[in-house]
């Protein structure tokens, strides 16, 4: 750490990197108060932010004392703040606190520059690269479309308020990491916004006076993610039946399922697990088929599963299902949790019932530790012990703003972490029946903090399109911007979910996304919300047969595969990869955004247009070799043949696994 004065400001440097530059002019610091409102409808937010006063801190004294520099800011005496700065655990730590209770938000500037790139901000499915744009931090549905210009987001937003726009995300996190090789964190848990279009500094806009900033720095980028994994905690590595087949979105019933099975297996299709989300019951909506939210088994639908899944086990076909942290009203666990006094409350001390689509819900109080244990015992004794081996933790975006929660800390506050606190309950559940490493969950909600607790991230419900900010591209920034953000195992429904305003999932769109999630750490196929208009993996006989394929190509890759996850799991190095982690030098590498690094080894460049039987992508200066062909690349703008079946990838020549994709050439490649 290194401060360097100025007759009106000072500079501070970490590392060599230059953090703040405070002058009259161009203050580090302001100070404001200000009043939001929060109008929450099934999980989609309106905020507004009224500012009664914003003030610049100029003025500013430093004391310097051993190994810590105090600063107070102020504006001719007014909205002071004080502001420590140190480093601990090889980490720059400036931590904020002020006597003033009105002062509600807060604006700091880090020192940018014209060339820099900026990545992370959790999982972002329209923009890679940050810079450039303003980007809002709070826990939110994703929105259908999320791009105001498409039919889709205009119905959604008409019809059930629900368009989202291109920063909505079940998965924001208040991180980012610079290609100047650091990254910045700040440890709060209000509503945020983080303005990247300035070249002189990244404005961060925080709705409280924020505990601290952490900053970190590594020598290249994968020190850096080591850093900051460090700091955030990693995910363990995955199961091994993980990687022994494809996972079958798959509901309707018991025997529904296993004629689904059979009519898979007799297609060459290796199943891993099959995945019944109505496991426990199944409801129908204007929106499509939903599920009871009664967490226990639905015998009447699925008669004799008991009796099935050690069947399924024994031939090595693990069965999952689905969990979220609400409860039906007036299901069997929400009368238990009613009468146990575990439901969030509203300010009138009843409990908090919301509208999660023509049925209401109660949410589990997870904050009162009576509560959390409860929660933990109703995944234990009805999903643990019953033999499921894995399950969509899905949700964690409702909690209204104006909760009233059993720690004492208001439902704002508590909102953007409630994500993380879910994830929390479902990793202890399973660490507590001892089967960490068997059991795996899979979120698509998170917040800092939820990459040491879950298992494996899922993208969410994206639609069944080609669209760019909510469709089957979509699920590739947002693998990046996780894998820099701490969360290195992620995932997407096979063909997408969502299903309205006319989306129909076509065949082509169903096999291009199976060529996509062979090279990611987990393939799972989703009916969708509305199984009859979707194109299905059962449709026909040639769709069976390109899921086999692909899903034999991922079970040969589960050597690669299963050492990159380790790598996540020991240093942080994400499975999926922009270019730039290991091509650095590569300027070009920075901007791409629909292409891949699958570890070191695999560049995968998804086809993510329709009808389209070549494809263009770039490669940076190395050995590249097609693995359906064999031809050999130095790098550059290439275009490869890309039939179905056989999706633009290419492998290192120089890999230690070169064997191992030699094979798939000799198994898989063209004729």
């Amino acid at each position: 750490m290194e401060l360097l004065r100025s007759g009106e400001g000072f500079q501070l440097f970490y590392e060599g990197r230059e953090i703040i530059n405070h002058s009259y002019k161009s203050p580090f610091i302001f100070a404001g108060i200000g009043e939001a409102s929060y109008d929450m409808y099934r999980g989609n937010f309106e905020i507004t932010n009224e500012i009664s006063e914003k003030m610049a801190l100029s003025n500013f004294q430093i004391h310097e004392k051993q190994d810590e520099l105090e600063i107070d800011f102020s504006r001719n005496g007014l909205f002071n703040i004080k502001v420590k700065i140190f480093v601990e655990e090889n980490l720059l730590k400036i931590k904020f606190s002020s006597n003033e209770k009105d002062i509600n938000r807060v604006w700091i500037r880090i020192k940018g520059n014209e060339k820099e790139h900026l990545y992370g901000c959790g999982e972002q499915f329209s923009h890679f690269d940050l810079k450039g744009k303003i980007v809002p931090l709070w826990v939110s549905e994703q929105g259908v479309g999320r791009n105001k210009k498409t039919y889709e987001t205009f119905m959604a937003d008409v019809e059930d308020r629900a368009g989202g726009d291109q920063f909505t995300t079940f998965y924001p996190q208040p991180t980012f990491v610079s290609s100047n090789k650091y990254f910045l964190h700040v440890k709060d848990s209000s509503y945020m916004k983080f303005d990247f279009s300035k070249n002189e500094y990244h404005q961060l806009e925080i709705w409280n006076i924020p505990e601290e900033i952490v900053i970190g720095v590594g020598e290249n980028y994968i020190e850096l993610l080591k850093i900051l994994t460090d700091f955030f905690g990693r995910q363990p590595e995955l199961p091994f039946w993980v990687y022994d087949g494809v996972w079958l979105g798959v509901q309707g019933g018991t025997d529904v399922v296993l004629k689904k099975l059979k009519a898979a297996e007799d297609k060459g299709v290796k199943v891993g697990a099959l995945w019944a989300q109505d496991w426990e019951g199944k409801r129908v909506t204007s929106f499509g088929k939903r599920l009871i939210w009664n967490w226990v088994w639905h015998e009447e639908l699925y008669p004799g599963l008991d009796k099935e899944i050690p069947k399924l086990n024994e031939k090595g076909v693990k069965f999952l299902g689905y969990i979220n942290p609400y409860l039906s009203a007036g299901g069997s666990l929400f009368i238990e949790a009613e009468s146990l006094g575990y439901l969030v409350k509203n300010v009138e001390g009843k409990d908090y019932l919301i509208d999660a689509g023509e049925f209401d819900i109660g949410i589990v109080d997870i904050t009162n530790p009576k509560g959390f244990e409860w929660y933990k015992g109703v995944i234990r004794k009805y999903m643990i012990d019953f033999g499921l081996s894995g399950w969509m933790a899905d949700f964690g975006e409702y909690l209204p703003t104006d909760a009233v929660l059993h720690n004492g800390l208001s439902g704002e506050l508590m909102h953007n972490l409630w994500p993380t606190l879910w994830a929390k309950v479902n990793r202890q559940a399973i660490e507590d029946a001892g089967k960490l490493g068997e059991i795996v969950f899979f979120m698509r909600s998170g917040y800092a903090g939820s990459s040491k607790y879950n298992t494996m991230a899922w993208a969410g419900d994206q639609n069944v399109n080609w669209e760019l900010d909510d469709g089957l591209p979509s699920v590739i920034p947002a693998a990046l911007s996780l894998g820099m953000s701490g969360m290195g195992l992620s995932h997407s429904d096979i063909g997408g979910y969502t299903t309205l305003f006319g989306m129909k999932r076509t065949k082509e769109l169903f096999i291009r996304w199976a060529e996509q999630a062979a090279f990611t750490p987990m393939m799972r196929t989703h009916e969708g919300n509305r199984p009859d208009d979707n194109w299905q993996f059962d449709s026909d006989e040639e769709t069976l047969e390109y899921l086999a394929r692909m899903n034999n190509i991922f079970m040969l890759l589960a050597p690669y595969t299963k050492s990159i996850v380790k790598e996540n799991s020991d240093n942080g190095t994400p499975t999926m990869r922009p270019l730039f982690l290991h091509y650095e030098n590569d300027e070009k590498s920075y901007d791409i955004q629909y292409q891949y690094l699958y570890g070191k080894d695999i560049m995968v460049a998804p086809v993510i247009e329709d009808k389209v039987r070549s494809w263009k992508l770039y490669l940076p200066e190395d050995n590249w070799v097609n693995i359906w062909t064999g031809e050999e690349f130095k790098g550059g703008e290439i275009q490869v043949n890309a039939e179905l079946g056989y999706p633009p990838v290419l492998y290192r020549k120089d890999s230690n696994f070169k064997e191992l994709f030699e094979k798939i050439t000799k198994e898989y490649g063209y004729n």
